[in-house]
């Protein structure tokens, strides 16, 4: 097979030196090869589409030479795919299940078949896909999900267009649930037409395969290319897709401003059942969508895909609120909004009434996954910032699919019934089952200031260990963004925020309800210390402490609680303080002033928000010398000093001086704030020292 180095419409990322350094290690060839035709969102996206290639091993127990079938196994992501998340089955005996399969009804069954088929010990469970791959004579093959496919597998004469594409050299299959008569089909189809380079599957995707890992490879390619060139002429001779743009977007900040005005609206009808984290995005791919004429007749008919209507629902709940909507009032929108969103539950209810079975799992969520707003954007909802980002990519597929689809001829989706038993079917029930156990701070978005080192990071990084996603805040930007580098997108985002700028921290919530729908916890750590006398203490630094520890809290509860109403999920925030708020001292009138505020405006406001169910609390730590920031330069040679001891005694001596004598660290802050959060979830208006015992600064 001629080698192209070059594709339009597809990315070609196979690298001979790369390739050339697996030797001959089919499984790592294999391997290699869904990396990165998983790294291609227009080919399959994440979770979706499975790969596997044949080898020839050593039975164990009979140490004859046996066929082996490596596949990716139940619920993994060929793009992150490793040799930990594929299955080893004997290829005879999975081809042995024939001659004991009765037919549709016994597909379920089949699939704890896969069991008796393992050859190596570590495989991951088998995937409902594995016969499909099993049942096909190839050394290595693709089952893909790319958008140019599926369009023409969800077109109306799906079965002549694909002729027309291709000619004889692809075969084509009816729509059909995966499993193993699926397989069967697929044999059939083969059997039928010998010779082809792969098979069509209506309203699903794409099976192409090759002798060698390469020229799998470059068939998945070629085959994309040439259906994607298809419909590239089809759109070019139409001259408009979607049937041409009704509304005009708005501008790209004004879409920005009304996301985020609107997002945490969105989550609180959205997390009616079940807490939600959002996603924003406003591609070309979207605007061109959601503006057009036809999205009043596309949008309702829902996903063709199984991977993408499992991910986004059959489909989108579309806003009818104008672009230029008024969004300051939220009573008056949420009036609006409340109507649409009871519809889609209600018609959620209906589907579910009318395809269910007897033993059809409960109904599950019946709120929306994605929410289109003309001429703004998209928004999605689920558990978590990947499962929703995730979510939005694949309605985005499903964009491209009916984008394709209407230029070739006309879009067909799934009808209900099928769609429902794909969305409802036991073993899909049973994978979600298996799922983790949720983390204490699953579904959680949260804010932190001074996180870039010290107290503040320890407590963001905290959060995210528990599940939520966390925005990094600080005046150092290098900082913030340093802290932020271990972690993806996914679970944190630095933004650099100055807490005594009422712009910069109402920008820091913007950016926080952009990147992850609203906000849930607000911790202000943002803060530092001067040790000084009534005498030496100039007004500067007087206002220096007041503005970062004081200001910074009013403005964060001011701004944070505006959104936290509008979700009316409640909420909850958290003020790093000091025993020095409780505690006089020599040397300490502006700090231990200032820490006293913060103390005291967090009693204030937890009786204040109360009927909110905003819970607002304090931790108080002290002595935090190793690797606290404040603890840097003048603050340690100031409490050195007022205590009669040098710099570098000072964590022994904090030590000894508390109840249990021991030293306390950032990450015992951290522990604090958490307790706050997922442990003390009834209380309110508490301080809860974090300071190894200090008898005289018991709250009274």
């Amino acid at each position: 097979m001629e080698k192209l180095k070059t594709f339009k419409y597809v990315n070609y990322l196979w690298d001979d030196e790369k390739a050339a350094s697996f030797g001959d290690d089919q499984v790592a060839l294999f391997l290699y090869r869904s990396n990165i035709l998983g790294a291609d969102l227009r080919i399959t996206n994440y979770g979706g589409g499975n790969t596997s290639c044949k080898t020839i091993e050593k039975d164990p127990l009979t140490n004859e030479e046996v066929e082996v079938m490596w596949v990716k196994g139940s619920g993994g992501d060929i793009g992150t795919l490793t040799r930990k998340g594929i299955a080893g089955l004997y290829t005879e005996r999975l081809r042995n299940l024939k001659n004991v399969y009765e037919g549709l009804e016994d597909e379920d069954r089949m699939v704890g078949l896969f069991d008796h088929c393992i050859y190596d010990l570590d495989s991951k469970a088998p995937s409902i896909d594995t016969p499909l791959h099993g049942l096909l004579p190839f050394r290595h093959i693709d089952h893909l999900h790319p958008d140019a496919l599926i369009a023409v597998a969800a077109a109306k004469d799906s079965e002549a267009i694909t002729k027309e594409i291709w000619g004889d050299t692809m075969g084509w299959v009816p729509w059909q649930r995966p499993g193993f008569d699926l397989g069967l089909q697929l044999e059939k189809c083969l059997n039928e037409n010998p010779g082809i380079r792969g098979i069509v599957l209506g309203s699903h995707g794409l099976f192409t395969w090759g002798d060698t890992s390469y020229e799998c490879y470059i068939n998945s390619l070629e085959v994309i290319e040439t259906a994607s060139e298809y419909i590239a002429k089809k759109i070019e001779e139409n001259g408009q897709v979607f049937g041409g743009q009704k509304i005009e977007s708005l501008p790209a900040e004004e879409r920005k401003s009304k996301a985020a005005q609107i997002m945490p609206l969105l989550r609180g009808l959205a997390s009616s059942e079940n807490r939600m984290v959002g996603h924003f995005t406003d591609s070309n791919t979207v605007l061109e969508f959601i503006n057009s004429n036809d999205l009043e007749r596309l949008a309702p008919l829902g996903t063709s895909c199984p991977d993408h209507f499992l991910r986004t629902k059959i489909q989108p709940l579309v806003l009818t609120l104008d672009k230029n909507e008024d969004l300051n009032d939220s009573k008056a929108i949420l009036e609006k909004l409340n109507p649409l969103f009871e519809q889609y539950r209600q018609e959620y209810k209906e589907y579910y009434e009318t395809c269910k079975h007897p033993n059809s799992p409960a109904m599950r969520d019946p709120n929306p996954v994605i929410i289109i707003y003309p001429g703004v954007g998209m928004f999605s909802f689920s558990k978590d910032k990947q499962t929703t980002r995730v979510a939005s990519e694949f309605y985005v597929n499903a964009i491209n699919v009916m984008r394709g689809a209407e230029a070739i001829s006309e879009y067909t989706s799934l009808p209900r019934q099928e769609a429902f038993d794909i969305e409802y079917w036991l073993l899909e029930e049973a994978k979600l089952q298996r799922m983790p156990k949720e983390k204490p701070l699953s579904r959680k978005v949260a804010i932190v200031t001074g996180a870039g080192g010290g107290i503040g990071q320890a407590i963001a990084d905290k959060m995210v260990a528990e599940g939520a996603v966390v925005v990094y805040t600080d005046l150092n930007k290098d900082a913030v963004e340093a802290a932020t580098s271990k972690y993806s997108k996914d679970q944190a985002v630095a933004v650099q925020c100055d807490v005594t700028n009422d712009e910069a921290i109402a920008n820091a919530f913007k950016e926080t309800v952009l990147a992850f729908g609203g906000v849930d916890i607000i911790v202000h750590s943002a803060g530092l210390a001067i040790s000084k006398s009534l005498e030496e203490t100039t007004l500067n630094d007087w206002d220096l402490l007041e503005n970062v520890l004081v200001k910074g809290q009013f403005l964060l509860s001011k701004i944070g609680t505006e959104i936290m109403k509008k979700q009316n999920l409640g909420g909850d925030i958290v003020n790093i303080a000091s025993k020095n708020g409780l505690v006089a001292g020599p040397n300490n009138v502006a700090y231990g002033t200032a820490k006293a505020a913060q103390q005291h405006m967090t009693r204030l406001l937890a009786a204040e928000l109360a009927a909110d169910k905003i819970r607002v609390n304090v931790v108080n730590p002290d002595g935090v010398i190793v690797g606290s920031k404040i603890w840097e330069g003048e603050w340690a040679e100031g409490r050195a000093k007022a205590n009669g001891i040098t710099v570098e005694e000072l964590p022994a001596f904090y030590a000894k001086r508390n109840l249990l004598n021991e030293i306390i660290l950032p990450e015992d802050i951290a522990n604090g704030v958490f307790a706050c959060l997922a442990i003390l979830n009834k209380s309110t208006g508490n301080i809860i020292n974090v300071d190894g015992g200090m008898a005289n600064a018991f709250p009274r």
